[in-house]
């Protein structure tokens, strides 16, 4: 069955055709293209070329195989017993540009990506004493060593077993 295109437009101009039922997996643009039809290209200024190329790769994959529900919490730092081999491996890339993915997903309101791409950072820091939190994530310690010892004290169930 051939399915009718719609143009994408991301933030630096580049152009993608895509199936339409590959382009609503996004609610933003199922919304633009239910007021405007498809007619012209949807404008999608807050995603540059190569990051929608990548959500592109996750909607093409999931039109025919649904993906599953992640559950909440997580019981491990491992996504290998909670997704499909596809999807484990479709994070499974530079830390800025999961990020990129991220801010993707939720812009363009495709809540089983942005939960995904969530589920991986939680599994970075699943387990992690937050001095490897920073270290992971290059984040400076602007805390006093006063300010520290407080937070850990006030925090300290945290840590209990």
């Amino acid at each position: 069955m051939i399915f009718p295109k719609v143009r994408l437009l991301s933030s630096e101009g580049e152009e993608f055709a895509v199936d339409v039922r590959v382009a609503t997996a996004s609610t933003l643009v199922r919304n633009i293209i239910e007021d405007v039809g498809i007619d012209d290209p949807v404008p999608l200024p807050n995603v540059r070329g190569d990051v929608l190329r990548k959500v592109l790769d996750y909607c093409e994959y999931h039109v025919d195989n649904p993906s599953k529900e992640i559950p909440k919490p997580l019981r491990s730092n491992s996504l290998s017993n909670i997704v499909c081999e596809w999807d484990e491996e479709f994070v499974n890339i530079q830390q800025e540009f999961l990020f990129e993915l991220m801010l993707a997903a939720n812009y363009l309101d495709i809540k089983p990506l942005l939960d995904l791409s969530c589920a991986k950072v939680a599994t970075m820091i699943k387990g992690k004493k937050a001095e490897e939190i920073r270290q992971i994530f290059n984040i400076e310690n602007d805390f006093t060593p006063e300010e520290e010892s407080a937070i850990r004290e006030e925090n300290k169930w945290c840590d209990e077993p």
